[in-house]
């Protein structure tokens, strides 16, 4: 074990996998911080009876689960109120909710683990208890077995496959049919590239019109930390010529939680000012959803300045 890293090559598979259990990667490098310094201290007593990366994964779990212990589960706007009927873009943000945050792609996520890091995904976990939650992303998404599972978090195994079975069938009531990542393979990357494209120029420009033809006719529109959402053409219209096409804006593509985001700059005082990362949920060749998590804190995360010209 490095001591100037202790969890190694694990770090980035941990990283992810605190941010599914927390919902915040905030709170995941916070938990990873004293992952590390367990796992430097204890590394004497780790005598290999399991792997290394079963033992890391077994310390950040557990956790993980003693940080549940003290707060509420994270959400996104849609899961706590109706859809507003009227615009509001300039309310108070409301920090006392606990806001599910974005998550910055790692260049070499692959697809199957993308997945499990979709908005859709970490939102419908995040309504397990904490331990069908640990139970779950430690095998449906880590791959050990129930037994490793059982002794990680001292229980027994058939614990755990109770667990399992109950956790399962509320996370599939919530996901959709179809995943970002599937949907993103079936549009092509140049696809891909050619909606952001006109996405960044719609709004670029205030253009509400061709801004709505990228849109379905149900598709939601979100801004954690501010309470208030909107859905269909007319909310989202009245919305955006309120707030967002009052403004200038210079825009950078990335990619977040495993699904197409675009960075958001508006202008401010001489200056182009981080300010939003907008995640984009695609259905077929359109967008059925944006989430525009709010606040220039997001953008290191992204390896993004906090101005552009």
């Amino acid at each position: 074990m490095r001591e100037d890293d202790p969890l190694g090559p694990f770090r980035s598979e941990l990283r992810a996998h605190c941010y599914r259990m927390l919902g915040s990667p905030h709170d995941a490098e916070d938990v990873l911080q004293e992952v590390s310094l367990r796992a430097w201290r204890g590394r004497e007593r780790f005598e290999g009876r399991s792997s290394l990366r079963t033992w890391l994964h077994t310390i950040a779990t557990n956790a993980c689960l003693n940080e549940l212990d003290r707060k509420e589960r994270r959400v996104l706007p849609v899961e706590v109120s109706p859809a507003s009927t009227e615009a509001t873009p300039y309310e108070e943000a409301r920090h006392e909710v606990l806001w599910l945050e974005p998550f910055a792609d790692a260049p070499d996520e692959r697809a199957a683990v993308a997945e499990t890091v979709e908005l859709a995904f970490v939102a419908a976990v995040q309504h397990l208890p904490p331990n069908q939650r640990a139970a779950l992303l430690m095998f449906d998404v880590l791959g050990f077995s129930a037994q490793e599972i059982a002794d990680a978090m001292e229980t027994t195994r058939a614990s755990v496959n109770s667990a399992l079975q109950r956790a399962r069938a509320l996370v599939e009531e919530r996901l959709p049919p179809i995943s970002q990542q599937a949907t993103l393979q079936a549009l092509g990357e140049q696809g891909q590239r050619e909606l952001v494209e006109r996405y960044t120029r719609a709004l670029a420009d205030a253009d509400v019109d061709g801004l709505l033809a990228l849109l379905t006719e149900d598709a939601t529109w979100s801004m954690p930390p501010l309470p208030s959402w909107y859905e269909g053409h007319d909310s989202i219209t009245a919305f955006l010529l309120e707030g967002p096409f009052r403004h200038r804006w210079r825009h950078v593509p990335v990619r977040a939680n495993g699904q197409l985001a675009v960075a958001c700059y508006w202008e401010a005082e001489g200056a182009f000012t981080a300010h939003v990362i907008d995640v984009l949920d695609v259905r077929e060749d359109r967008i059925a959803a944006v989430t525009a998590f709010i606040g220039a804190e997001h953008f290191p995360r992204f390896g993004l300045p906090p101005t552009v010209r």
